[in-house]
């Protein structure tokens, strides 16, 4: 495909297909890609076109598909198409396509592919259990994760025919979000927080007023979402307490426990904080709940209704900081508007200083901004005094500079 001068560049990538039952995931993944503004040129392997043809591919693409290194022999494209990309992709990576990788084979032009690309690479492995569990698999996974390779963390999950377990293949939307991650920044996703155990909370919680209606706020959950992807693509063991989160699938190899009202958020946060390293509050907490339930709905009548009593909810940021152990790391986030007394910036600096947690992550609010979309900007205010702009870009990407700060906490 040739861009032309007046366009854009598109982020060239490759996406490779191996032989694995998922391999139909690919074609969402794909369209995912293409869709968002990538040139994607698939690389199956003869495996993977027994469950997918090459038609599809091609179809969904725009780009011709080959897999030995004897087509289009003039173009010498089992070196040009790692040479040349932007970001490597293989999804789903066999077992058997991680040891070739990990040992260097090249068989075929996708293995090929993989020897000569100096981009990221990110592989992202389905099989079956026993076979991730496998000690060569595993050792295969540390030797590549060594040379810097990303390779994910499967999801756990429904298997080939009867079988549960891990080692199902990441949702196509979360292997997309992880692969913009890395054609933002690519040294994003290091296995810094091994051995680390993460809380994270994310969505809005909601206050029943009857049992129709409820107090609740515009927070999707994605921004917590993401910080809970990126810390288990990063090493951690993540325990994600859910708030309310416009039907989200959960991340890849995290723990989820589910709540529906601030009080129900705050109990589990407590409950998964007393061995946790770092607890990052993103979810957005209401501050206020009706001081009664009504056990019917309130009805429509004629005349004026009666006034809804709000009692205050429990600030459990910082009851957080002030239960936390030593070496633990508490981060907050702050949704911001400016008004005539003060700007955003200010009102994050109080936050901080009010809370008195280690970090504080300050997003300004309003007109498409933060609550509902896909980006994300902001600030990362410190305790020490360091304030440090957060760009706009993906919130996964924002994710990755509150974990780094967050490893710098733990350095000392």
């Amino acid at each position: 495909m040739t861009e032309t001068a007046d366009a854009p560049v598109r982020p060239r990538v490759v996406l490779g297909v191996g032989g694995g039952i998922a391999a139909y995931k690919a074609c969402e993944v794909l369209r995912r890609l293409t869709e968002s503004g990538h040139a994607v040129r698939v690389v199956p392997t003869e495996g993977a076109l027994k469950f997918v043809g090459a038609a599809t591919f091609e179809a969904l693409s725009g780009q011709p598909v080959h897999t030995d290194v004897f087509s289009d022999v003039p173009s010498v494209q089992h070196v040009r198409l790692g040479q040349d990309a932007d970001l490597v992709v293989v999804a789903p990576a066999t077992a058997n396509l991680l040891a070739k990788a990990a040992h260097g084979l090249a068989d075929d032009l996708l293995t090929n592919t993989l020897l000569t690309a100096r981009c990221p690479v990110l592989l992202v492995p389905a099989m079956h259990t026993e076979m991730w569990e496998h000690p060569a698999t595993r050792a295969n996974v540390a030797l590549l994760r060594s040379r810097g390779v990303v390779v994910a963390e499967p999801a756990s999950g429904r298997l080939t025919g009867k079988d549960t377990g891990k080692g199902r293949l990441p949702e196509p939307a979360e292997i997309v979000e992880l692969a913009r991650l890395l054609l933002e920044r690519p040294d994003a996703l290091p296995r810094d927080l091994e051995g680390r155990h993460v809380v994270v909370s994310a969505g809005g919680t909601r206050e029943p007023l009857d049992p129709v209606r409820f107090l609740g706020n515009r927070s999707s959950g994605r921004q917590g979402f993401a910080l809970a992807r990126v810390a288990a693509q990063r090493g951690a063991r993540v325990t994600l307490v859910a708030a309310h989160t416009a039907d989200l699938v959960p991340p890849a190899g995290v723990d989820v426990e589910r709540a529906g009202t601030a009080a129900e958020l705050r109990d589990a946060v407590h409950r998964a904080a007393k061995d946790a390293d770092a607890v990052v509050m993103a979810a957005a907490v209401a501050d206020f709940r009706p001081t009664a339930l009504a056990p019917h709905k309130i009805k429509k009548t004629d005349r004026d209704p009666d006034p809804v009593e709000l009692t205050r909810n429990a600030d459990v940021l910082a009851e957080l900081v002030r239960a936390r152990r030593d070496g633990q790391v508490v981060v907050g986030f702050a949704a911001e508007t400016g008004d005539d007394g003060a700007d955003v910036l200010a009102y994050g600096r109080a936050k901080l200083a009010r809370k008195g947690c280690d970090l504080l992550v300050v997003n300004a609010v309003g007109d498409g901004r933060a609550f509902e979309v896909e980006d994300n900007a902001g600030w990362l205010l410190s305790s020490d005094g360091t304030e440090t702009p957060l760009p706009h870009g993906s919130k996964a990407r924002l994710a990755s500079a509150v974990w780094d700060a967050v490893e710098r906490w733990f350095r000392g």
